[in-house]
């Protein structure tokens, strides 16, 4: 059995790039109370809408603020990854 490399642990204080995907239509003036990130609309005939934001974050704590606001926004959280920098 083969054993892989330990990971390094990611740092939650450090800035990182995030992809974040809801359904549901976020307008593109919401950018600045989504920390800048880009909003990229999907809209399939017959599927319901879905946002993607991407965009670099300080932290982790700006991550959660994000968060935060789709949730006060009712939005349906479908994915959250962190891309590589």
């Amino acid at each position: 059995m083969m054993s892989r490399p330990p990971r390094k642990p990611n740092p939650f204080d450090i800035p990182a790039t995030y992809q974040i995907v809801v359904q549901g239509k976020i307008d593109q003036t919401w950018s600045d109370r989504l920390e800048s990130m880009l909003i990229y609309l999907n809209q399939v005939d017959g599927e319901p809408c879905e946002t993607k934001l991407e965009g670099e974050l300080s932290d982790q704590a700006a991550l959660l603020g994000v968060l935060n606001t789709l949730y006060e926004l009712h939005l349906t959280l479908l994915s959250v990854r962190r891309l590589q920098n």
